[in-house]
């Protein structure tokens, strides 16, 4: 999914790629006659080669990140960034003293209805933001899953995978710095042993509160309030409940699982194909924006944005994607020295709210946060630590 905007970006050139999976390399280098390599390793040593994007699974973040980055190139990682905070040190340690760039793909955040409805609470225009909600029901725990994805401890659970873009998207909106976590966790099906369901709330230095509520166990979507419209901006079937449960149900056993997860992995059977432009904006989930004198949401086609005497829609186009942003904001950070938003001081911080949702879940308490950065209008970071 994140190979059509690397190819549209005028600037970048895709040279290679890695996979331990030879028909999934095979089929890369068919489509883009381009060097391939079955290790980061060898990858990371090719000297036609600026910039990796690390999709491994998350206990091998670290490990990538690090490779790449001794060996000179630039990194753009796939979120959780890592395990732990520890983990995370490490990498931002070694990129700042190679002057290497290091962004963290929380690709959501990046979406324009997200980056618009910053846009607009951050304006003043609604006077001061008062609270904000993201709010995600999906089928995601019934969704082919590779092992480490059903095991929290390595990354997975819908907390580390997908709380991940939630508190991205809230902090991003509300500036950045949170300073408390207060959550639960669910975990309704013993077959499938991590979280499947999530409600935190968190705390900004200045009192504005957010909520985070996410469920992946396929019952009521919340596309049924975002005007049948999923997360890449496709519309979603009505008539298609429990699909994903259902699905896994009629295959049955962990082989034939995986089966269906190499599927629509690059190059298999079920794999997405581009096919341009979505017809919607994407939607994760519902995201709510209360202010002073206005509240903003998402619409079917950009925006809406209800101020006192009317609710009026800021529509946008579907050319550009998030992951567009991904790869311009490295670009921009490589090309033109200016630091990027969502660097590894931002993933740090998104990583210890992940973690503070699961503590404060486990422990029963709040959890005061120590690790969190500010984003400014004009773009980059700030990062206080306590």
């Amino acid at each position: 999914m994140m190979l059509p905007a690397i190819l549209r970006h005028p600037h970048a050139r895709l040279t290679a790629g890695a996979d331990t999976d030879a028909e999934a390399l095979a089929s890369f280098a068919r489509d883009f006659q381009v060097e391939t390599y079955p290790s980061v390793e060898a990858l990371c040593a090719s000297p036609r080669v600026d910039a990796i994007y690390i999709a491994t699974p998350t206990q091998y973040h670290t490990e990538h990140v690090l490779l790449a980055l001794e060996h000179g190139k630039h990194v753009v990682v796939e979120k959780p960034m890592a395990l732990n905070l520890d983990d995370a040190d490490r990498m931002i340690r070694a990129a700042e003293a190679r002057g290497q760039q290091l962004v963290v793909g929380h690709s959501h955040s990046f979406e324009p209805p997200i980056r618009k409805i910053r846009e607009i609470a951050q304006s003043g225009a609604l006077g001061r933001v008062r609270m904000l909600h993201n709010w995600c029901f999906t089928d995601w725990l019934y969704r082919p899953r590779n092992t480490e994805e059903l095991d929290t401890r390595l990354g997975g659970g819908v907390t580390f995978r997908q709380g991940s873009h939630q508190f991205d998207i809230l902090r991003f909106i509300g500036g950045g710095l949170l300073r408390s976590v207060r959550a639960m966790t669910g975990h309704g099906d013993p077959q499938r042993p991590t979280e499947d369901a999530h409600v935190a709330y968190l705390e900004f230095e200045d009192g504005t509160p957010a909520s985070a509520v996410y469920s992946g166990a396929d019952h009521f979507h919340t596309t049924e309030l975002a005007f049948g419209i999923g997360e890449q901006g496709q519309p979603v079937d009505p008539a298609a409940y429990g699909r994903a449960r259902q699905t896994l149900q009629r295959v049955g056993g962990r082989d034939a699982e995986l089966g269906l997860k190499r599927a629509v992995r690059y190059g298999g059977s079920r794999a997405p194909r581009p096919a341009g432009p979505a017809p919607h904006p994407p939607f994760f989930g519902l995201t709510l924006v209360s202010c002073e004198k206005g509240d903003i949401r998402q619409s079917a086609r950009g925006v809406y944005v209800y101020g006192k005497n009317e609710r009026r829609e800021v529509p946008l186009s579907t050319e550009d994607t998030g992951r567009d942003a991904v790869v311009r904001e490295l670009y921009d950070a490589v090309v033109n020295a200016r630091a990027p938003l969502h660097g590894g001081r931002w993933g740090k911080a998104n990583l210890e709210v992940c973690l503070a949702v699961l503590t404060s879940a486990r422990e029963r308490r709040e959890v005061r946060l120590s690790h969190q950065t500010a984003v400014h209008r004009s773009g980059g970071e700030s990062w206080r630590s306590d």
